[in-house]
């Protein structure tokens, strides 16, 4: 495993984003882990949250697009921040975007905030964590509205690797059904892999009980 992702997973745990116990996902699954990226609070944490999404926006697309999108309302903090580290690590300018929630009818009007979307842009979508693919529907056609254009990819910071409306991941749907090539920071293997059975500021994480909640959730809901 790459160091930057070490660091990622370790980063989130540090910032209270990753957590472990009892809770609920949006699509109603219970889940013994969650992935709230509105932990992430501080100028110098959205820092380094954008750099590791720089890092694994060129691994997987290079910087060959003009916007990143990020859909309301977390996704726009992650547009902005990410745009900045991939100028400060790379030195490519690309252009952040995101939508509004309600359309605004006076001074800078319309339904986006950031850079216009102009024919003939590549657009990659930067999300937080897509658990059973529903917001991707939502952000499309808004990016299609605006013209001509050319969504190419999706970056998440987590990929739960759970099943999505069917039997596939909810990223392999997303691939299969819009034609977007989809990638993420780290995934739960990668999560558990880096923390199973291994201390971490004097602390194992996770535990055999842990792992097996881990194991059963995926029973259920992990790609068969």
């Amino acid at each position: 495993m790459e160091a930057y992702k070490k660091e990622f997973i370790e980063f989130m745990v540090d910032c209270r984003v990753l957590k472990f116990g009892d809770f609920t996902t949006k699509s109603g699954r219970k889940t013994p882990f969650f992935v709230n990226t509105g932990f992430y609070r501080t100028g110098a944490q959205l820092r380094r949250l954008g750099s590791y999404y720089a890092e694994a926006i060129k691994n997987a697309f290079g910087l060959d697009f003009d916007v990143l999108f990020g859909p309301a309302y977390k996704g726009i903090p992650l547009s902005v921040a990410a745009t900045i580290a991939i100028s400060e690590k790379y030195g490519a300018d690309i252009r952040y975007c995101s939508n509004r929630k309600e359309i605004k009818d006076h001074g800078d009007k319309g339904i986006l905030l950031g850079s216009p979307i102009e024919n003939g842009d590549k657009i990659v979508i930067i999300e937080d964590v897509t658990t059973a693919g529903t917001s991707i529907g939502e952000t499309l056609p808004i990016i299609k509205a605006q013209g001509n254009v050319d969504p190419i990819g999706l970056v998440v910071s987590v990929d739960r690797m759970e099943r999505g409306q069917g039997e596939k991941s909810a990223l392999a749907e997303i691939e299969e059904k819009y034609g977007l090539k989809t990638t993420a920071i780290v995934t739960m293997a990668e999560v558990v892999e880096h923390l199973y059975n291994k201390e971490y500021n004097g602390k194992v994480i996770i535990d055999d009980t842990l792992k097996a909640a881990i194991d059963a959730y995926y029973e259920q809901y992990g790609v068969k």
